[in-house]
């Protein structure tokens, strides 16, 4: 049986401009959070997602429907993030010298807390290690490490999704915990 998701991309790719709103309206919020959780910034993440949609409309009959939608969809909201993450690193450095009057120091580039007071009560602190440290993970850690636990894939999804062997994924998601581990440690002292 044909996933919906799958016959609405052929329905877009011969055309059909609704049947793309439907694949939007599906995936807006998924890719959302993916982004959001992997650039930890809202305005990145939105950026992603418009790009990611983009990308989508504007490669539709390289799509090959024999695949997951979902695997092709997620393949280039993850590759956007990383190639991101990638030219921040190259371009922001905690050491640079910063001209703070323009707004370009390195607090800048860091995402707002835009959590209501309500919400940052509740936040507890462990919460916030939390995220902070996977937010700190390696890249080639992080995004493995989202796709599993945050976005809740099977190892065979993100092989598909990063075209890695499983193998890979599973050292990387092990190597990740073992940085998340030794991180909160750090923060909370080791568990007894």
């Amino acid at each position: 049986m044909i996933q919906i998701d799958t016959r609405l991309a052929k329905l877009a790719r011969d055309g059909d401009r609704g049947a793309f709103a439907q694949l939007v309206d599906m995936y807006k919020d998924k890719i959302y959070h993916l982004a959001y959780r992997m650039m930890s910034n809202k305005q990145e993440a939105e950026d992603v997602v418009q790009e990611t949609f983009l990308r989508v409309f504007t490669n539709l009959e390289r799509y090959d429907d024999q695949q997951k939608f979902s695997t092709w969809i997620y393949r280039i909201a993850t590759n956007l993030c990383i190639d991101r993450l990638r030219k921040r690193k190259a371009t922001y450095s905690l050491d640079a010298e910063t001209n703070e009057s323009e707004g370009t120091d390195f607090y800048s580039f860091m995402p707002s807390n835009e959590d209501t007071p309500e919400k940052q009560l509740i936040l507890s602190e462990t919460q916030q290690q939390i995220r902070e440290s996977i937010d700190e993970l390696p890249e080639k850690y992080k995004s493995i490490v989202i796709l599993r636990y945050l976005q809740d894939m099977s190892l065979q999804e993100i092989s598909d999704v990063l075209t890695m062997p499983i193998t890979t994924i599973k050292t990387r998601l092990h190597r990740g915990r073992e940085f998340l581990r030794k991180k909160l440690e750090q923060s909370f002292g080791p568990s007894s």
